[in-house]
């Protein structure tokens, strides 16, 4: 409701309305609200309730500006991966491709990643990223409903894999931070689609 805008930038949440809305108890319907907030969805203001935070072409420069770095740092920290790991690979990215559903798509796609950092020995560096993960995903799920797109996150996870069967990991860390950046202009154009749309309904 966020990302198509059905609940406005700036607008405060009701919860008895959206609980109606949503017909569920109001238990979970706060437990998705605190999970938003972490992410960075909502923000929280005292004693007012909840408003959802705007989607800005300036946070998103600055978040995909950080898993370039962040996840082959972490790759060549982690080196090149068993057996059983590329298979597993395999099997996820085989899902993203049979997959439609975009919450679905970016849940596979975050653990497609982190299987791939499975052995990362550097724990803090891989909670950056799941956190990066977090911030980011009201953002993905707006890049995975375009589909081509998403086939070339597919391409992009073969080459990875590709790479570090044959036992390249530098080539794969660069096939990785590609992967990391293809991204940010599909969103870009979506998100001044919104603003130019914004910006025509208010005059």
């Amino acid at each position: 409701m966020i990302v198509d805008g059905r609940l406005a930038a700036g607008e405060r949440i009701n919860e008895v309305h959206l609980a109606a809305a949503l017909k569920v108890s109001r238990t979970p319907l706060r437990e998705a609200l605190s999970r938003l907030a972490a992410e960075d969805a909502i923000e929280v203001l005292p004693r007012r309730g909840y408003f959802v935070r705007p989607l800005t072409c300036e946070e998103l420069e600055q978040l995909y500006d950080v898993r370039p770095i962040l996840d082959p740092a972490a790759l060549r920290l982690a080196g090149l991966p068993p057996a059983a790991v590329l298979s597993q690979l395999s099997v996820i990215n085989a899902a993203i491709e049979a997959e439609s559903d975009p919450e679905k798509l970016i849940a596979l796609d975050d653990l497609w990643h982190l299987e791939l950092l499975r052995h990362c020995p550097n724990r803090v560096l891989v909670g950056m990223i799941e956190q990066v993960m977090l911030r980011t995903r009201r953002y993905e799920l707006a890049l995975m409903r375009e589909r081509p797109t998403v086939e070339r996150a597919i391409d992009h996870h073969g080459s990875i894999t590709a790479a570090l069967r044959r036992g390249d990991l530098t080539a794969a860390c660069a096939a990785l931070k590609a992967n990391m950046t293809h991204g940010r202009e599909p969103i870009f154009a979506w998100l001044r689609q919104r603003e130019a749309a914004a910006v025509r309904q208010e005059s």
